[in-house]
C-alpha cells in the first residue's frame, strides 16, 4: 500500500511528498468526508431497492421469487469482482477507481428508474372510467364491453418496451454491484494508508457509523417516495382515484432512484481530483516507528502477477476455513445475514398484508425502528465487550445468550398476527357463487370491496352490486343492490382489513428487542474470528467472511424468502391470461413459514455457537479471560513459501477491509 511505497526509502527520515497542503484534495480529512457522503449515497440506492420491491413487484406483476431475485442480484457482479479488486490493491489510482465505481452506480440507478418511463401508464383491473361512465365493473349482464376494452389494454401491454422491463431492472442491479466493488475496499485502505495512526480509528469508525445508517436512510426515503402515485407525472391530482390504503396503490417507486443517481453523481466528482499518493497527515510520522530503507525493503511484499495470485488464493482459503472456531463462527454469521436479508427485503411486505398497513407506514416501521436499534445493540455489544474485556471463550458466550435470549423474544411473533380476512369466493371457500353467476364478471377483476356483512368481495361485480353512489369529489362513496350481500345489501370501496392492526404494536416492540438484543453478537463474532486466525491471515478472514455472506445468504436469502411467501398465496392477479402478482394471502400461513424460516436461521446460529463454546472448552478455551488473552485457542502457524506471503500482504489486505 502507500505505506510500503519504495521511493519513501530515499529519505531516511520518512519525509512526505512535496505537494501544496492549502488544497483540499490533499487532506485525509477531506477525503474521510467525501467518502462518508458517498457511502451514504450508495447504501441510500441498496436500502431504497429493498424498500421499493414489494412495490416493484405489484407495478410488474413479479412474483415474490422473481422481486427477491432482483433485490439480491447486485451481489452477482459485486462477488465476482471483490477477488480482483484484492490484487489490484494499490496498483491502481485509487481515487479515481472509487470514482469510477461511483459513476456506474449513479448509471445503474438511472438504468433502473428507465422502465418507468418506457412503460405505459399503470393500469389496475376495475378501473373507473375517466369520460364519465360510472357504472364500469359492476353486475351487468352484458360484457362484451368489458372484453373488448380488456383487449386494447392487453395489445399496449404486450408491447416491446413492456417485455424488456425485467431484464433492465436487473441489469441495473448487477451494474449497481459492480459500481460498489472498489468504493468501501479501495476507500478504506486509502484511509488506513495516509492517516495518522491516531486517527485512522476514527475515521474508519466513522464510516463504519455510516455504513450502518445508510441502508435506514434508504427505507425512510422509500416510505416518502413511495407516497406519491406511482404516474403523478403523467396524471393530473384529479385523474387519480386510488389512495394509499388500496390494495392496487403503486407508489413512485421510481423517484428515489432518479435523487440517488444526482446524489451519487455529486459525491463522485471529488474523487476525480484527489491524488494517487497523498501526503501523510500531519504527525503520523511521530506515532510510527521509523524503519530504515533496509527494514522497509524486507517487510515489503512481493509483487505478483494475476496468475500467481490466483494460484495462491484456494491455497489461503482452504488453510484460513480449516480453523473450526473460525468456521463455525462464519456459519453463525452465515445464518443471521441469510435472516436478515430475508428482513429487509419482505419485513415491510409482511406488515402491510399482516396488519393491513399502507405500504410507506410499514416501510418506515423498518427504516425508522429495526435498523436503528439494531445498530444500537451492535454499538453496546462492542462497548460490553471492551469493557468487560472478554476472552474469546467469554465472546462466545455473549454471543450464544444474545442469540438465544433474541430467540425467546421471536417465539411469541409466531402467534401475534391476524386470520385470513373472508373473501367469497376465495376464502375459505373456493366455490362459485350462485349469486352473481348472471353477472358475467371478468376472470381478472379485481377492485376489492368490504360489504356490510364484513365479507370482501374481489370486486363490485362478484359482490352482485348494480348501482354506485358518488361523493361530492365524484368519487365512488358506496356500491347497493348487491345481490351477495342481500336485497339491500351495501358494499364500501376498499378491503376490510384483516381486523387486528391493534396487535401492531406488541409485534413492533418484540420485533425491535429482537433486533436490538440479537445484534449484540455481531461485534463479539468479529472479535472472535480476528482473535483466532494468525496474524497474517486476518485480512484475508475478514474478506472470506464477507464473500461467504454474500454467496451464502445474501444472493439466496431473498429468493428463499420469496419463493416462502408464494407459497402462501391463494390468488393469483391474471392481466391478459398471463399470471401477475398475488393479490390474497393466505395469512396464517404467511405468518407461520415467514417467521417460521427465520425461526430456523436462528437455530441455526445458535447452533453454530453452541458449537464453538463446546471446541473452545475441550481446547482449554475456558481457561483465563485476562487482557489479551485468546481463550487457548492454538494460532495455526505453517511455513508459507514466498509466494503465499507475498500474495497475503498485497491484495488479501484490500479484500479484508470489503464489508
Amino acid at each position: 500500500m502507500g505505506a510500503n511505497d519504495p521511493t519513501r526509502c530515499s529519505d531516511p527520515s520518512g519525509s512526505r511528498p512535496p505537494a501544496p497542503r492549502r488544497s483540499p484534495f490533499n487532506s485525509i480529512k477531506f477525503f474521510v468526508l467525501c467518502h462518508s457522503l458517498l457511502q451514504l449515497a450508495q447504501l441510500l440506492v441498496s436500502g431504497y431497492m429493498k424498500s421499493s420491491i414489494s412495490t416493484i413487484e405489484r407495478r410488474y406483476g413479479l412474483s415474490s421469487q422473481k422481486s427477491g431475485l432482483l433485490a439480491s442480484f447486485n451481489e452477482v457482479g459485486n462477488t465476482v469482482l471483490i477477488v480482483f479488486v484484492s490484487f489490484l490493491g494499490s496498483r491502481v489510482h485509487r481515487p479515481r477507481f472509487i470514482g469510477g465505481g461511483a459513476l456506474l452506480a449513479c448509471m445503474a440507478s438511472l438504468l433502473i428508474a428507465m422502465p418507468h418511463f418506457l412503460s405505459e401508464k399503470y393500469e389496475y383491473t376495475d378501473q373507473m372510467s375517466l369520460s364519465g361512465d360510472n357504472t364500469s365493473g359492476l353486475c351487468q349482464s352484458d360484457n362484451i364491453s368489458t372484453t373488448s376494452s380488456t383487449n386494447q389494454s392487453c395489445n399496449l401491454q404486450e408491447s416491446p418496451a413492456q417485455q424488456v422491463v425485467y431484464p433492465l431492472l436487473l441489469l441495473g442491479q448487477l451494474l449497481l454491484g459492480i459500481g460498489a466493488v472498489p468504493i468501501q475496499p479501495f476507500g478504506i485502505s486509502y484511509i488506513d494508508d495516509y492517516a495518522s495512526k491516531k486517527n485512522s480509528p476514527l475515521y474508519l469508525g466513522i464510516l463504519l457509523a455510516v455504513t450502518s445508517i445508510g441502508p435506514a436512510f434508504g427505507f425512510i426515503t422509500g416510505s416518502m417516495m413511495l407516497r406519491f402515485y406511482v404516474d403523478f407525472d403523467k396524471l393530473s391530482k384529479d385523474q387519480i382515484e386510488l389512495d394509499h390504503k388500496d390494495l392496487r396503490w403503486v407508489g413512485a417507486w421510481w423517484l428515489g432512484f432518479l435523487v440517488a443517481s444526482c446524489l451519487l453523481f455529486l459525491t463522485a466528482l471529488p474523487y476525480l481530483f484527489f491524488p494517487r499518493k497523498m501526503p501523510k497527515e500531519d504527525n503520523a510520522d511521530d506515532d510510527e516507528p521509523k524503519l530504515d530503507c533496509k527494514q522497509q525493503q524486507k517487510n515489503m511484499p512481493q509483487e505478483l502477477t494475476l496468475l500467481q495470485f490466483l494460484k495462491s488464493f484456494p491455497h489461503i482459503a482452504l488453510r484460513t476455513l480449516r480453523s473450526p472456531i473460525y468456521l463455525l463462527v462464519v456459519l453463525a454469521q452465515v445464518n443471521l445475514a441469510a435472516l436478515l436479508a430475508g428482513l429487509a427485503t419482505f419485513m415491510a411486505k409482511f406488515i402491510e398484508r399482516q396488519f393491513s398497513q399502507t405500504v410507506s407506514f410499514s416501510i418506515m416501521m423498518i427504516g425508522g425502528v429495526c435498523i436503528p436499534l439494531a445498530v444500537l445493540g451492535t454499538v453496546l455489544g462492542g462497548a460490553l465487550m471492551r469493557r468487560l474485556n472478554l476472552s474469546v471463550h467469554s465472546a462466545s458466550k455473549l454471543c450464544t445468550a444474545a442469540i438465544f435470549l433474541g430467540l425467546l423474544c421471536a417465539a411469541p411473533l409466531l402467534f401475534i398476527g391476524c386470520k385470513t380476512q373472508e373473501v367469497a369466493g376465495v376464502f375459505p371457500s373456493t366455490d362459485k357463487l350462485s349469486c352473481n353467476a348472471s353477472c358475467q364478471c371478468a376472470q381478472e377483476a379485481f377492485n376489492p370491496v368490504c360489504g356490510s356483512n364484513g365479507i370482501e368481495f374481489r370486486s363490485p361485480c362478484h359482490a352482485g352490486c348494480t348501482a354506485v353512489e358518488m361523493d361530492t369529489d365524484n368519487k365512488v362513496a358506496n356500491y347497493t343492490g348487491c345481490q351477495c350481500i342481500g336485497r339491500f345489501g351495501v358494499a364500501s370501496p376498499g378491503t376490510c382489513g384483516s381486523g387486528c392492526s391493534h396487535l401492531l404494536l406488541p409485534f413492533m416492540v418484540l420485533i425491535g428487542l429482537t433486533a436490538f438484543i440479537a445484534s449484540f453478537s455481531q461485534t463479539p463474532s468479529y472479535m472472535m474470528i480476528l482473535r483466532t486466525v494468525p496474524a497474517e491471515d486476518k485480512s484475508f478472514a475478514v474478506g472470506v467472511q464477507y464473500m461467504l455472506f454474500r454467496v451464502l445468504a445474501f444472493m439466496p436469502g431473498p429468493v428463499l424468502y420469496g419463493w416462502v411467501i408464494d407459497t402462501t398465496c391463494i390468488l393469483w392477479g391474471k392481466k391478459c391470461g398471463k399470471q401477475t402478482s398475488c393479490l390474497y394471502y393466505n395469512l396464517d400461513l404467511f405468518r407461520q413459514r415467514f417467521l417460521g424460516l427465520q425461526t430456523i436461521f436462528v437455530c441455526g446460529g445458535l447452533l453454530c455457537f453452541l458449537l464453538t463454546i463446546m471446541v473452545l472448552r475441550r481446547r482449554g478455551g475456558g481457561q483465563g479471560s485476562e487482557p489479551g488473552h485468546r481463550g487457548g485457542y492454538e494460532l495455526v502457524t505453517e511455513q508459507k513459501s514466498p509466494e503465499t506471503k507475498g500474495a497475503e500482504l498485497t491484495g488479501i489486505k484490500t479484500l479484508g477491509k470489503t464489508t
